[in-house]
């Protein structure tokens, strides 16, 4: 099979596309004909051999985790799901032509393949989040980084509990920002007095996706360090936040059925910041290591 790969650590420029031996479904899981494969930031940090000390690769390595595509070969014990099924979720070696996944549910026809393959890794990380928050509905959200694949999930999973949820985006994300359900308002200096004037009566927690050095702002604004949540500054917890990655001991999988059944309602959609074929992979890392991504970047494959 045709996949994305690389033979070491460095920028996008090691990746090619070359032809790999096919993965086979094992216990649990299911193997798919890949359609398209989210590009996601723990992919280049892994490419960059950032997390090389704990979890060392075996090369030649095929990156992403996150795909949509059609069911081809199912391994013992999954139910639920055959072959020709259209579906969606996460396991290894995503960007090929063929990917086993390990957790997964069916892809509700109003998302695309592109849509559904940008779900798995933002929504479970969103997810994961908000149950560490505990928020209750009529309670109040800020999120730092609302435009993007996981600020976004996070967002309409908020609104969908009955939470308010203020955002920070660019000026070119606000609207985007409203059209999710969420209050805007802008990056950087300030957010404090910004905030307060959304919400009067204060915030009940803070989930941090963008890490911009904000972080001793959004504790003063939460009042409460133990009310923030990060995935993008590790400094968190020198300040009495918390830290929570993709990389979690802790998944929080059944994300992946709540996103679709919202998305069959009209109450989730996937904002698609590019799309790259395979054969582009190092675009799409490159864009993916840039920063200021509106949504999910995917790798169109068949």
């Amino acid at each position: 099979m045709r996949a994305l790969t690389y033979t070491d650590y460095d920028d996008p420029s090691v990746l090619r596309v070359t032809d790999q031996p096919e993965p086979h479904a094992g216990p649990g899981q299911v193997r798919i004909a890949v359609h398209a494969a989210a590009v996601n930031p723990i992919d280049w940090k892994i490419r960059r051999g950032l997390f090389d000390d704990t979890s060392p690769l075996a090369f030649p390595a095929i990156p992403g985790s996150d795909a949509s595509g059609v069911v081809d070969e199912v391994g013992p014990g999954v139910a639920g799901v055959s072959v020709g099924d259209e579906v969606f979720g996460s396991g290894r070696s995503a960007s090929a032509q063929y990917a086993v996944l390990d957790h997964y549910t069916v892809k509700p026809p109003e998302l695309t393949w592109e849509q559904a393959s940008g779900l798995p890794m933002a929504t479970e990380t969103a997810r994961r989040a908000l149950g560490l928050l505990g928020l209750r509905a009529g309670q109040t959200l800020l999120i730092e980084g609302a435009a993007g694949g996981t600020g976004s999930a996070a967002a309409q999973f908020a609104i969908a509990d009955g939470l308010t949820v203020i955002g920070t985006a660019s000026d070119r994300n606000q609207d985007y920002l409203r059209s999710l359900g969420v209050r805007p308002t802008t990056y950087g200096a300030g957010l404090k007095d910004r905030v307060a004037r959304l919400a009067p009566d204060g915030v009940d927690g803070v989930f941090d996706t963008a890490g911009s050095g904000s972080l001793p702002e959004l504790i003063e604004i939460a009042g409460d360090p133990g009310r923030v949540v990060t995935i993008a500054d590790f400094s968190a917890p020198q300040y009495g936040a918390r830290v929570t990655s993709a990389m979690s001991d802790d998944p929080a999988y059944d994300a992946l059925p709540q996103a679709a059944e919202l998305a069959r309602e009209g109450r989730f959609t996937v904002a698609i910041d590019s799309e790259y074929p395979l054969d582009a992979g190092a675009k799409a890392h490159e864009r993916s290591e840039g920063g200021h991504v509106r949504g999910k970047i995917v790798l169109k494959v068949w």
